[in-house]
């Protein structure tokens, strides 16, 4: 019998996420730039939305704590 670890990870509340509306100069969003890991990112460009990689978010919350629009938050998955 093996037991699996509950995973927890950041997720982008898309309905929220606005990098014009953080950034309207520029479209870069603050998260990605405070994500030291470099899991979050904008693969789309710039006045894109990030995109997380779950499998290889260490859970530091940077990005939660550095998006102005509370638009990251904390996913749990078991």
């Amino acid at each position: 019998m093996s037991v699996q670890s509950k995973k927890t990870f950041a997720a982008v509340d898309y309905n929220g996420c606005s990098p014009k509306k953080c950034s309207p100069d520029n479209g870069v969003c603050a998260a990605v730039s405070a994500c030291s890991h470099k899991v979050l990112i904008q693969i789309d460009g710039a006045f894109e939305p990030p995109v997380i990689f779950h499998d290889m978010c260490m859970g530091c919350w940077d990005c939660i704590e550095a998006c102005p629009l509370g638009a990251i938050g904390i996913k749990h998955i078991a």
